[in-house]
């Protein structure tokens, strides 16, 4: 520890004489360390984090799979659900969920919260108690049991001012009667942000065995492993599909962990891309840091050879300057830390709050992240010291002295090993701008797609149908013509539709089909996507019909057995004749009827512009089951914005001036519905493509970071070797060399090492860049416009990083070069 110390103040001293050299050294790798405890810390709350529930290894999700395609995920009917606990040995526990909107009323205007229907044995299983009160019991959870719910934090806090005499209240919740049991911790919002929960069995006992609608965990048993439990639910479902095939033949069990439940691939895949691309901009920073401290080590190679000459042996030497580069690491580390922060709350602030992280991600610098920047501090210390103080403990002392330490630092080894590191640098910082590129260009393909609709002069809103009185299909669909009627009427408005669908915003079903004359075997049938509509959708989308017809008024608000489809639904299932007139049933229904496609639209994305195109029936709206429904207001469109409107022609309607008056008539209609998600329809599209803009931004930020770096690196290189070149450039011009031969011997150099590095980055990305082509969107993994636009861009800032170096190079007077010497 002696010894430590000694070196740790001899370090110290040292590093104060050179604060020019302790400065950038610092600030490279607090960059390179920051951006990878930012990245770390998401890393850390997607993939590494534990899950806030009682042993969570222990969980797992249960799923049924069409046989036709295994990948394809689906939930438990409730009956399957039911059954699947009777029957199951292999685990301890099994409970179910699915998501519900609850409307809580009694305030001055209800109030639309995003709840979850729980079975009794979910929050048992998952080992979470509530900050006070209790869960549901089991005879809550029962058909006909008296309305209970349980809240969040958030909503006790917001809703009923944290009192805590709430326990036992009574509530209006969707239009009926529920008592408050309990209210959940702070920050606890399963499966993902919601705030109320209900129990399941009452509103789901009655759904069809083939409603798969429900996601299911359980907790394996003591003694028993995935294995064992995988094997039970196949034979489980192979009696289902013998008692039921209508419902369950061709459909097979399967179970996956919990953060296999939790986390999508797509999450996985950008956070590690994420950290490999923060790897290489440290990376980059150590070869920076290395350079300098080769070219450091040069000027201290006297101290170096005199230290030695009173005995200090070679490893005394580097320990004493390997202490000095992890002393510089643990400075830049702390600097890091600052970085990540800030960086942290950048991300944070970028993403829109209806995409807000699940309440388990938490993006913080707690204990393992700081474990993590402290090694990967002492690492990169290691790293980036060790090669320049093995370098430096290697010089021949007797020359060192003889030479007075001037100009025997020059060693041909040496400045060979600082240009590798140059083209380590340029081909790392090839590789991640050109993942900028690709991100920026898909950004800029994704925001010039359409989605098959326009989404200009269009408002969109959300409103729920609660309570008893809107179970029956007939009074939803009364309910939703007075709406639109009301809407229609209003000044500017040239259409208003319904759907479970908002564009781009999500909703929806899907269901199994099959189509008149086409003998598929049971368990093969083709799935599409399917909504209902009000007649004019297709208007307030301002999306004309390719062929056919659409619904009339009347046709829009009665199970007339109609159906649109997209193009996508007739090139697959009438690739060589006519669509119309085709008949095809969903099979959901006990007794499913045949719907004859009566038009045919251009393809509309759903969940987001990314999103391959997909079969998809828009049916009348009495087809829809949902109690969620989506309204879409097209409003007037004049001529460009800030013209005058033509003589006669009415002015362009701003859809967000209409807010106030759709909210008025809504409210006419039912003061109970809830209204939310009241946005204009580019306000959806700019959420559906946050990703988008953020990974691009924060990909172009790496990449900046090390173009920076790279150019730093370039320029040191080359200014250095000026430098050390100051008496060959002298002779060179003594003898007759003109200005541009000096300026292309220093701007060759520079373009020879930054050559090898885009060689070599080239030959990276085409490799690395593979893995994003899930990810990207209109642009292919190699792509040609970013490797050949990325590589001139760098071959001119090399040329740029280079040119000063060179103009040094030219200012030499051969007759003080040869002086000095």
């Amino acid at each position: 520890m002696g010894a430590l110390m000694q070196d740790l103040r001899f370090a110290v001293r040292t590093l104060a004489k050179s604060p020019g050299f302790t400065a950038i050294a610092v600030l490279c790798i607090a960059l390179g360390i920051g951006v990878n405890t930012t990245i770390f810390s998401i890393v850390q709350a997607i993939l590494l984090r534990p899950f806030p529930f009682a042993d969570p290894e222990r969980i797992v999700a249960v799923h049924k799979v069409p046989l036709r395609d295994k990948t394809e995920l689906s939930g438990l009917s409730y009956l399957d659900y039911r059954d699947m606990r009777e029957q199951s040995t292999a685990f301890a526990q099994v409970a179910a969920y699915t998501g519900r909107s609850l409307t809580f009323s009694g305030g001055e205007e209800p109030e639309r919260v995003p709840g979850e229907t729980i079975s009794a044995s979910l929050f048992p299983l998952l080992g979470v108690k509530p900050l006070f009160g209790r869960t549901f019991r089991p005879d809550e959870d029962r058909p006909g049991a008296p309305g209970v719910v349980l809240l969040g934090y958030d909503l006790w806090r917001r809703r009923f001012h944290g009192d805590p005499g709430v326990v036992g209240k009574s509530i209006v919740v969707n239009q009926q009667a529920h008592t408050i049991v309990g209210v959940m911790p702070a920050r606890f919002a399963f499966p993902y942000r919601e705030q109320a929960w209900v129990p399941i069995v009452p509103i789901v006992h009655t759904h069809p065995r083939h409603d798969r609608e429900l996601q299911v965990l359980a907790r394996l048993a003591p003694g028993k492993g995935a294995g064992e439990a995988q094997t039970e639910v196949d034979a489980i479902a192979q009696r289902l599909a013998a008692l039921y095939p209508e419902a369950n033949a061709g459909w097979v069990a399967s179970i996956r962990s919990l953060r296999d439940e939790l986390v999508s691939k797509d999450s996985r895949l950008v956070s590690l891309t994420m950290m490999g691309a923060v790897a290489f901009v440290l990376l980059i920073a150590c070869a920076n840091v290395a350079n300098l401290l080769l070219a450091r080590a040069t000027g201290r190679q006297r101290e170096i050879a005199v230290r030695a000459a009173f005995g200090a042996t070679r490893w005394r030497i580097v320990r004493q300057l390997l202490t000095e580069s992890v002393l510089v690491a643990l400075a830049g580390a702390g600097l890091g830390l600052l970085i990540a922060v800030w960086g942290l709350d950048l991300i944070l602030a970028a993403i829109p709050e209806r995409h807000a992280v699940p309440f388990w991600m938490r993006f913080t610098i707690d204990g393992p992240v700081l474990l993590f920047t402290l090694a990967v501090a002492v690492g990169t210390g290691l790293l980036f010291g060790l090669v320049p103080a093995m370098q430096a403990s290697r010089s021949d002392l007797h020359e060192m002295i003889k030479e007075g330490g001037r100009g025997a630092g020059w060693s041909v080894a040496r400045n060979r090993l600082r240009g590798i590191l140059v083209v380590v640098e340029v081909a790392l910082a090839l590789v991640l701008l050109v993942g900028a590129s690709l991100f920026a260009r898909s950004f800029l393909k994704v925001r010039a797609a359409s989605g098959g609709f326009s989404s200009a002069h269009l408002l969109t809103l959300r409103i729920y149908l609660p309570g008893s009185r809107y179970q029956d299909e007939g009074a939803r669909a009364r309910r939703i013509d007075d709406i639109t009627r009301r809407l229609e009427a209003l000044p500017g408005v040239e259409a208003a539709a319904a759907s479970n669908t908002i564009p781009l915003d999500g909703g929806g079903d899907g269901s199994e089909i099959q189509i008149a004359g086409q003998a598929v075997p049971r368990g093969q049938e083709p799935t599409i996507f399917y909504t209902g509509v009000t007649a004019r959708f297709f208007r307030a989308l301002d999306v004309p019909l390719e062929r056919g017809r659409g619904f009339t008024d009347r046709e829009g608000f009665t199970r007339s057995a109609l159906a649109v489809v997209n193009q996508t639904f007739a090139q697959r299932f009438s690739p060589h004749g006519e669509v119309l007139g085709m008949r095809f049933r969903l099979l959901q229904g006990a007794n499913p009827e045949w719907i004859t496609v009566a038009g045919v639209i251009r393809d509309i994305k759903n969940e987001n512009l990314r999103e391959e195109p997909k079969p998809a029936a828009y049916l009348p709206y009495p087809y829809l089951r949902a109690f969620n429904n989506g309204i879409l207001v097209r409003t007037r469109a004049g001529g460009p914005r800030g013209a005058p409107a033509a003589s006669g022609a009415p002015a362009s309607l701003d859809p967000a001036a209409l807010s106030a008056a759709v909210r008025r008539e809504i409210r006419a209609s039912d003061p109970a519905l809830p209204i939310f998600s009241l946005i204009p329809m580019e306000e959806v599209r700019r959420v559906s493509i946050w990703d988008f803009r953020l990974f691009g931004a924060m990909f172009t930020a790496f990449g900046g970071i090390a173009l920076a770096l790279a150019a730093i690196g370039v320029y040191g290189v080359l200014a250095y070797s000026v430098a050390q070149r100051v008496r060959e450039i002298g002779v060179r011009v003594a003898l007759g060399a003109q200005r541009l031969d000096v300026l292309r011997l220093i701007l060759g150099q520079g373009l020879l090492l930054s050559s090898g590095g885009i060689a070599a980055g080239l030959l990276g990305a085409w490799l690395t860049t593979r893995v994003l082509r899930g990810i990207l969107f209109g642009v292919s993994p190699t792509d040609p416009p970013s490797f050949v636009g990325i590589s001139l861009f760098l071959t001119i800032v090399a040329l740029f990083a280079s040119y000063i170096p060179a103009r040094r190079a030219l200012d030499i007077d051969p007759l003080e070069a040869l002086r000095a010497e």
